[in-house]
């Protein structure tokens, strides 16, 4: 799989992001060296592009299909989009706060600790559905690793869409977000508009 080796503050700067969206609580001391040229309306597409990238943790092949997919589905193509988004397996764990990041909650996917519906899912990119039960298995929850977790992930709030249980470290899908509901800070509209030239 390929793997982005840029340092995530570095990366967060290029973009001009806050890194809290990604579950990080640092900040960069450093300033962006940017010369005070405009950005043209493709370099501006392209940066939003890049952002939702990066936030979610998927490749450029991925997210062409997920925009796809988004295009045929009813509705706005940019809230589809971020709905597609907003509902794989890896963003619902670190919503539910038993990941302190998207990257943490994709490992945690990927080493088999994860049951959707009693079942066990290993895939990351797996699209959860409205009224899905997602927990950690048994035998991964009495574990050290998610003591440190939901100590660090305690005071971070669940979005009203889903309902979680840290105590038994269970969450439950109640709906499908809508756009106003998703605090990523992207504007799938240029998203749109990249795609569709």
């Amino acid at each position: 799989m390929a793997v982005n080796r840029v340092p995530v503050l570095k990366r967060c700067r290029s973009l001009g992001m806050d890194p809290i969206y990604l579950g990080i609580d640092k900040k960069s001391k450093r300033q962006l060296k940017r010369a005070n040229r405009k950005m043209s309306e493709y370099g501006l597409q392209l940066r939003e592009k890049q952002k939702a990238k990066f936030i979610y943790g998927v490749l450029e092949k991925p997210f062409r299909n997920y925009y796809k997919k988004a295009k045929q589905m009813n509705g706005m193509t940019g809230t589809n989009l971020m709905v597609l988004l907003e509902t794989r397996l890896d963003n619902i764990i670190f919503r539910l706060g038993f990941a302190r990041t998207r990257r943490e909650a994709r490992q945690i996917v990927d080493h088999k600790h994860v049951l959707v519906n009693g079942k066990q899912v290993n895939i990351p990119s797996y699209l959860v559905k409205a009224g899905d039960v997602i927990e950690i298995k048994e035998k991964c929850k009495g574990s050290q690793r998610y003591k440190d977790i939901l100590e660090v992930t305690g005071g971070r709030l669940v979005p009203a869409w889903l309902e979680a249980d840290a105590e038994s470290l269970k969450g439950t899908v109640k709906e499908l977000p809508t756009r106003d509901e998703i605090d990523v800070p992207v504007d799938e509209m240029l998203i749109v508009e990249l795609y569709s030239k």
